[in-house]
């Protein structure tokens, strides 16, 4: 986005403030005001100018004497995501995100971006793919096209358009072709970061390798999911359940064609259940976890996600479970990579 479409200097006339507007022509438009540092200082829309006409100000006073100061605004490198959620009901779509000085940095169009989530991301990328031989012969499974995107990609946009800026990976097989791959999708404002497995450490256990991460709470994923969770809930649910870590998971049915019976020890039938359904969660391979739980993990050691989630519950820790309500394919077979050429072409992610 052009920064400088939205900025208007505090000594500029409210009519040039109207033409700027005008040029945008997007309804219910409000634009900022700076001073020649570009430090915010308000906003100013048509409305403000009306009633200050009409309060006797001319339309070629500056649009100092014109402008709302009690603006709203995200500032950079804090917790943003309850305004997010809050500035969204208020119907507002242009929000400045400045440093504590009030510089603006970036305008954010909260019809483009879903939320700002306050976590880094891990994404797991150092597997094989031997099931999807011979597609992975040559070319590392999480860079395998989706459509038009490599799978990786898929993930690494969606985790963006939910405000997260910092970005690890963990690499092994043909690493250094999703590295080169990854820079190509990278964008200005995100940070990356690699970590390269030696040897196999389990599907949780590089983490250990990454030596620091910027915020408190993590996201970690299989970088081979075709998913359009909703990244805002599941961290919202996060919050509301006072977790330690959440796993995401996606129910698993299981329909018996025939009559069940309950039977006791002499073998009497106490009840039956007709073609019952039962229904089981699995680990969808998603995950929030404060980043303290990390500790649990042994140094250079091979480590699944299965040990980790039982470390932390013998640990006393809170595990708690979010269903998918939405979309997930974890893409490991060739029949997997089939159906989801297929289901992006129809599926909204």
């Amino acid at each position: 986005m052009d920064l400088n479409l939205f900025l208007i200097n505090e000594k500029k006339s409210s009519r040039e403030a109207l033409k700027l507007i005008n040029k945008i022509a997007i309804p219910n438009l409000a634009i900022f005001v700076v001073d020649e540092h570009q430090i915010l200082l308000g906003t100013i829309s048509d409305g403000d100018i009306r009633r200050g006409l009409l309060n006797g100000l001319g339309i070629d006073d500056s649009v100092s004497s014109f402008m709302n100061k009690k603006c709203k605004y995200f500032v950079e490198n804090l917790d943003n995501f309850n305004k997010v959620k809050e500035y969204r009901k208020l119907g507002v779509r242009f929000i400045p995100l400045v440093e504590n000085s009030l510089k603006i940095l970036n305008i954010l169009d909260l019809q483009k971006i879903k939320s700002i989530l306050p976590v880094d991301a891990i994404i797991m990328a150092g597997g094989r793919g031997e099931r999807l031989k011979p597609l992975t012969d040559n070319t590392p499974k999480p860079m395998l096209m989706v459509g038009e995107k490599p799978i990786i990609v898929r993930n690494l946009e969606r985790l963006r358009n939910c405000g997260v800026k910092h970005f690890h990976f963990s690499l092994r097989y043909l690493g250094d072709q999703i590295k080169i791959g990854l820079e190509k999708y990278k964008e200005s404002e995100t940070n990356y970061y690699y970590v390269f497995e030696e040897k196999p450490l389990g599907t949780i256990g590089s983490v250990k390798l990454i030596r620091s991460f910027y915020n408190d709470t993590v996201l970690l994923m299989n970088s081979d999911l075709l998913t359009n969770i909703d990244f805002e809930d599941f961290y919202q649910n996060f919050l509301d359940s006072n977790s330690d870590m959440l796993v995401a998971t996606v129910p698993y049915h299981i329909d018996v064609p025939y009559a069940v019976m309950d039977i006791d020890e002499n073998q009497q039938v106490l009840s039956f259940k007709e073609k019952p359904r039962f229904t089981y969660y699995s680990n969808a391979g998603i995950y929030l976890i404060k980043r303290n739980l990390f500790n649990l993990i042994p140094d250079s050691h091979s480590f699944d996600a299965t040990h980790f989630m039982e470390a932390v519950i013998s640990s006393n820790y809170k595990l708690n479970s979010y269903q998918i309500h939405g979309y997930w394919l974890d893409i490991g077979r060739l029949e997997d990579y089939n159906k989801a050429q297929e289901d992006v072409k129809h599926v909204t992610f």
